[in-house]
């Protein structure tokens, strides 16, 4: 790749620890070591007001953490402290409230949003945050030559963004579009005299972050840690609480968990936290909490590889697990097979009208159908803890309608680079949280199913003639405004896709945060990877 491409290799912001939230695991060495290496440890010393805060995170920090294309949990997560967006949202609610911006816009129902700057609002490198600065981050977004993640939230609504003065700044939007406001804070504003320079994409991609948020970056160690400290120019309104951070990355979770409770444990908060040792944690005084959202395992066919080119196989399969078995064994009561696209608590959710309850002898008849006998699978999966406890009950599933079936974990990168260099593969098993984007149903469709998207390249299904009556039949949702039709229009696309089962979830699971009840207060469990402390404080 070079440094001034005009559009990034697809491998951009796939360095796939992140495009699902998950990260290659650290090398043995590391993995193994609950103290990490020297630059990992707690630096603080003496009070509260001068320690420093230590997260564990079960996910790489070696994802792009380019924020117009990273899907790495453990960087989107960085990003939100480090970087704002003219709104932002509530971690939680995900309501939209001013960040970068004076106000939200008062008429969400308006085809203009007029945004001022905040006054006094600078960059970590001194410079004033300007107009031009949120123009040059939209115009790469909405840039036809680019292919960015974002781009995908924004290009079906969004016009263009123009300047008006040093500081205000018009969205123009191509119709109506209300949950665009809760979207703005996926375009978090980089300074332009930094990232407009040569290779300064590529140097973004690899770690380095300069924004305007409460906490600067200070240093980054790929697969070790992440350190940042309070920004002292920031007058925004989510101001930092704790003068230094240091985020390590622990994708192992013996070692995640024992830097947390641990003898040596030295961290007061960890994500990602294994269901089999909640109750330890409880006992030994740490809060824990987990959030029910998007977050699911998900099986990914290869259509242009047969038979998976016919929907009766890709459904039989789905029809063969024992999606209760693989609830109540490998996630411990935590999780639920999976109704529809949409997770049941999703306020868009309803219950698809092809659900894949555990059917075998459906699953033979749909084989046998489609005339498929002898068949050997290998799934290629990724080693995410949680997803490794899953794979045998698809494998016995399998196996039980005489599908012989073998299991290849790997580390996520190495996954989605074969996929990245188009390499061939029957079946993925992997996981994804479309819900660290946010909770409309439109942005969770688009996350995975479009002409141009990259998950449909995997698949080789855009072409399909009912992918591409899908994309039209979600073009026209978008546009639909009224709220209750275009919700029902998108839960119509979602049944297309369940019933097709190209990609599709198998269960949705709950995700565990745990943290020290006596140093910390403010902290909430996400219903998706990673932590967000903007709210957070010493006891």
């Amino acid at each position: 790749m070079t440094h001034d491409a005009p559009a990034p290799h697809r491998r951009a912001f796939l360095k796939y620890g992140g495009a699902l939230g998950a990260a290659a695991a650290l090398p043995p060495s590391l993995a193994a070591c609950s103290s990490g290496p020297e630059s990992t440890n707690d630096t603080g010393g003496g009070g509260d007001g001068n320690r420093t805060l230590t997260a564990v995170i079960g996910y790489g920090n070696d994802g792009s953490w380019d924020p117009t294309q990273t899907a790495s949990a453990f960087c989107m997560a960085a990003n939100n402290h480090i970087y704002e967006g003219l709104l932002d949202t509530d971690p939680i609610s995900r309501d939209p409230y001013p960040a970068l911006a004076t106000r939200v816009p008062a008429d969400p129902n308006a085809t203009t949003w007029r945004f001022t700057l905040r006054p006094g609002a600078r960059f970590h490198d001194g410079k004033p945050v300007t107009a031009d600065d949120v123009v040059f981050v939209f115009d790469r977004i909405l840039d036809p030559g680019t292919q960015t993640l974002a781009k995908g939230f924004f290009e079906s609504w969004l016009k263009e963004v123009r300047g008006v003065d040093a500081r205000n700044v018009e969205l123009v939007l191509k119709f109506p579009f209300p949950d665009g406001l809760s979207r703005l804070t996926l375009a978090k504003i980089m300074p332009k005299h930094v990232f407009s320079r040569p290779g300064a994409w590529d140097d973004a991609i690899r770690g380095k972050a300069v924004g305007s948020g409460p906490y600067r970056q200070t240093a980054h160690h790929p697969k070790s840690n992440t350190t940042f400290e309070a920004f002292a120019g920031y007058n925004g309104p989510r101001r930092p609480a704790f003068q230094t951070m240091n985020w390590l990355t622990i994708v192992d979770a013996a070692p995640r968990v024992a830097r947390i409770s641990g003898v040596d444990a030295g961290a007061q908060i960890a994500d990602n936290i294994p269901y089999a040792t909640l109750s330890r944690l409880a006992r030994r005084g740490l809060s824990v909490a987990g959030g029910a959202g998007m977050n699911n395992l998900f099986l990914m066919f290869n259509t242009a590889h047969k038979p998976f080119d016919d929907v009766r196989v890709r459904q039989a399969l789905r029809y063969a697990i024992d999606t209760r078995k693989m609830v109540e064994v490998a996630l411990k009561g935590h999780g639920k097979p999976s109704s529809s696209f949409l997770n049941e608590g999703n306020p868009s959710y309803r219950r698809a009208k092809t659900v894949y309850d555990h059917d075998p002898a459906k699953a033979r008849a749909l084989l046998t159908a489609a005339g498929v006998q002898n068949l050997t699978i290998d799934v290629l999966a990724v080693n995410v803890s949680w997803i490794v406890d899953c794979l045998p009950t698809i494998k016995a599933s399998w196996d039980a309608i005489g599908v012989r079936t073998t299991l290849s974990p790997q580390e996520t990168t190495a996954v989605f680079t074969k996929l990245d260099q188009k390499q061939d593969y029957q079946v993925v098993a992997a996981a994804s949280n479309p819900n660290q984007f946010g909770l409309d149903a439109d942005l969770i469709m688009r996350y995975n199913y479009g002409p141009a998207n990259l998950w449909m390249r995997y698949t080789r299904w855009a072409d399909d003639p009912v992918a591409r009556q899908l994309f039209k039949d979600m073009d026209r949702a978008t546009r639909e405004p009224d709220p209750d039709r275009r919700t029902a229009m998108v839960q119509d696309c979602i049944d297309v896709v369940a019933e097709q089962a190209v990609l599709y979830p198998v269960v949705h699971n709950e995700l565990m945060t745990a943290w020290d009840p006596k140093r910390l207060t403010g902290i909430r469990a996400q219903p998706y990877p990673g932590i967000n402390l903007l709210q957070a404080r010493w006891v």
